[in-house]
Order: structure tokens, then sequence, then C-alpha cells
């Protein structure tokens, strides 16, 4: 009886620790895709180049994650994932040196890119996290922390990185970065342990070409899709058009090499079942109907005098983005502990309707009235950040199958990226669509309408997802 109570502590100290390393490394990451949004008009200012091309720093940032997390987790299998996921917060802490000490916007591209290496932090943390914890209550809970935190860091990270911008200058932030990436890797390092479940298979690195390629091409013809909305450009259409044709091409190679491979990094197979395209459909129709609203359309339209409130953008961040990112922080450990009790599915479909019904508030009382809108954005935060998103990233672990277990998160990961290209894209262009035919509220609300709807499809295709009956608690 006292070796069992010696072991059971000793189980929830490992479990605690491990935590702990994989929160902060959760953290430093999250920090590190959004602590800059603030400084990015001081960032050209001190770089002395204009604000176009200090976004393409982001873009570069956040396409380069999205192409290491299409490969990084099922490498992690075999070689080690806490060697990966040490390796890439070394990188992180490398890139975040040489942004913080560019002295032009061509390093600062550098650096951003080597940080985006991080891309897959929060689904390799949570895969880690799966192979430790057995217990479905408290791996949903544990889930649950460690995913609200790509929500936004409670809403802090915006008011720090725009507070240290202000102060001491944009580089502060990246040398900012670099500590909180060093105490990530110490933490991990002493506290993570290893495990490679398909140690001696090989890596399958034409596929992983293929795929990159495919996803490369389409995200960045996304990007370019996204100039046409200000100003239209045949050369840029035509180059579009050519991308989403080389991200087609490669995507057909991909699927041939995986069918011949003799250790494929998916088998074809798996590609056509429910437990994998439901979730990484849904997971793109979300982030396509709500990312830019929250991100975008909300902040745009409650800082505008006319037809919004002329709210400066300190006011914005506290009203809208801090409530969002805040109530998402409280809810996701709620979320993650209900999903093996109700079911991941059940408790997704909650959210999503949630999420609809927050929109519907935005887009039908909140642009005619502050205190609604700031309501609205409220119920998204609980509903999409502290909910949906939590199921989306936990299904995507759980439903990957047995012997290939960082397949699915990685493209899931790779899915929320294409989702919120694809609103950036679609969103900003109806608003502009709409402003020349009709006054500035009725674009606005058509807008919202717009997510909404796609939205409603993201429910439709959550009611495909199967349930994770092995993470769940049998009824």
């Amino acid at each position: 009886m006292t070796a069992l109570l010696t072991e059971t502590k000793s189980t929830r100290g490992n479990v605690t620790a491990l935590t702990v390393a994989l929160l902060a490394a959760c953290v430093a990451f999250q920090l590190n895709a959004s602590m800059l949004s603030p400084a990015l008009v001081t960032m050209g200012k001190e770089l002395h180049t204009d604000q176009a091309v200090i976004g393409l720093s982001q873009t570069w940032f956040f396409t380069a994650a999205a192409l290491f997390s299409l490969f990084l987790p099922r490498l992690s299998d075999i070689v080690g994932r806490k060697k990966i996921l040490l390796g890439m917060m070394l990188m992180m802490a490398a890139g975040s040196v040489i942004a913080a000490m560019a002295p032009d916007v061509n390093w600062l591209f550098v650096g951003r890119i080597i940080q985006g290496v991080s891309g897959p932090t929060v689904p390799l943390c949570l895969i880690m996290l799966r192979s430790a914890v057995s217990n479905p209550r408290k791996y949903g809970a544990l889930m649950g922390l460690i995913t609200a935190v790509n929500g936004g860091v409670a809403g802090i990270d915006s008011f720090v990185g725009g507070y240290f911008a202000e102060h001491f200058g944009f580089r502060s932030i990246f040398w900012l970065m670099v500590a909180l990436a060093v105490v990530a890797t110490a933490l991990i390092a002493f506290l993570a342990g290893e495990s490679k479940p398909a140690a001696g298979t090989a890596m399958d690195w034409l596929g992983v070409f293929f795929i990159v390629i495919a996803v490369g091409a389409l995200l960045t013809a996304l990007n370019e899709g996204s100039k046409l909305v200000g100003a239209f450009s045949s050369g840029t259409l035509m180059l579009a058009i050519g991308l989403i044709v080389v991200a087609a091409v490669a995507f057909a190679a991909f699927w041939t090499v995986e069918k011949r491979v003799r250790e494929p990094m998916v088998e074809t197979v798996h590609l056509r079942q429910r437990s994998t395209w439901a979730p990484l459909l849904t997971t793109t129709l979300a982030m396509t109907g709500i990312f830019a609203v929250i991100n975008g359309i909300v902040p745009a339209y409650v800082q505008a005098a006319a037809p919004g409130f002329g709210v400066g953008p300190t006011e914005m961040s506290l009203m809208i983005l801090t409530p969002y990112a805040l109530l998402g922080w409280v809810v996701g450990p709620i979320s993650g502990r209900l999903a093996p009790v109700l079911g991941y599915t059940k408790v997704l479909r909650i959210g999503m309707l949630g999420s609809i019904a927050a929109l519907a508030i935005i887009a039908f009382f909140g642009l005619s009235s502050l205190p609604l809108m700031i309501a609205g954005t409220a119920l998204l935060g609980i509903m999409y950040a502290g909910t949906v998103n939590i199921m989306l990233n936990g299904l995507g672990v759980v439903l990957s199958p047995a012997g290939n277990p960082g397949f699915l998160p990685g493209m899931n990961a790779g899915a929320f990226n294409l989702g919120a290209g694809l609103s950036f894209l679609v969103l900003p262009a109806v608003l502009v669509a709409t402003s020349a035919v009709g006054d500035a509220k009725a674009s606005y609300l058509t807008v919202v309408v717009v997510g909404l709807v796609i939205t409603v499809a993201a429910f439709a295709a959550s009611l495909l997802i199967p349930k994770p009956l092995e993470a769940e608690v049998p009824q």
C-alpha cells in the first residue's frame, strides 16, 4: 500500500513537472506568434521600411510555422519528441537573436523564418502529454490548459508587446522572446521525458518534400490573392493561379509517393477516413469563418469613426481582444475537462453553435451597440477560443492513427494556418466588394454574415467527425 501511494505521488509529480515544461514551451511559442502584432508600426519606423514589408515578416513566420508543422511531429515519433521539441525551442531562440540584432528588414525576415521552425509546438506538446497521461479526465483538463495558450496568453501578450515597443523599441520584444525560449528549453531538458514510438522507422523525406511544396504553394497563392483585394493586377492573378496549379500537382505527387513507398509519412487509407478529413475540413472552415472577424473586421469597425464607435487602439484591445483571449484562457481547461465526459464531438458542436450565436450578436446587434459588440466578442472568446479551438486541437491528437500519432496533429496545424489565410482573403474581399455598392455599415454586416454562414458550414462538417471512444470515459 505504501509503495502504491509512493508510486502515485511520483506519477503525479512527473505529470505536473511535464505540464509545467510543456506550458512554458507553448507560452514561449504563443508570445513569439502574437506579441509583435502591436509593434509592427514601431518595427517599420526603426527599420526604415513600410508596413507592407513589415507585414511580410509576419506572413513568412506563419508560412514557415505551417510547413514545419506538417512533418516535425512525424519526425518526432521516429527520433524522439523531447529531442525535436528542444531543437524547436533552440531554433526559436536563435531566430529571436537574429531578429533582435537585425540591421535591416532582410535579416528580420531570416530571423522570423527560423523562428517558424517552432510552428508545431502546441500539437507536439499535446502528443507528449497524451503519451504520459492515460486518465482521460486528467488528460482533457491538462489539454485544455495547454491549448488555451494558443488563443493568446490571457490577453496580456499584445499589451506587453505594445508596451515594450513603445518604451524600449521592438528589439526588446525579441530579447524577451530569447529569454522565454531559453527558460522553456531548460524546463523541457530537465522535466520532460523522451518518447519515440516509431523508432527505427525510415522518414519519408520524398513525401515530406511534395506535401511541403503543395501547402507552401497554396499558402503563397492565398497571400498573393489577398493583394487583389486592394488593387487588381493581372500579373498577381496569374501568379496566384500558377501557384494553385503547382499545389495541385505537388499534392498529386505526394499521394502517388505515399501509395508506393514502403514506410509512408501517412498511409493513403488514413487520408480517406472521416477521422482524418472531417476534422481537417472543420478546422479549415471554422478558422475561415471566425479568424479574420475577431482579428481584423471587428477591431477595424470598433476603431472607425464612422460607421463604428471611434475607439482608440489601446481601448479597443482592452474592450475586445483582451476579454476574448482571457475568457478563452479561463474556459479552455473547463471544456477540456468536460470533453472526455460529455464527448469531444459534443463539446465541439456546443462550441460551434455558441460561436454561431456570437457572430449573430455581432452582426445584428453589435454593429449598432458597443456594449453588445463587447458581449458578442466575449461570447466568441468562450465558445471559440475556449471551446472550439481546444476541441479541434484535441481531436487532432486523439483521432490520429495509433501507428502514426504525429500525422494528424501536424496536418491539423496546417489546416489552422490554411483557414487563417483563407479568412484574411475571403472576408476582406467581401468587405471591399460590398463597400463599392453600399454604405459602410451594410458592408460590415455583410462580411460578418458571410463569416457566420461559413461557420454554419463548419458546424455541418463537425457532424461528420467520429467519436474518439478511446479518449472518452465510458458512460
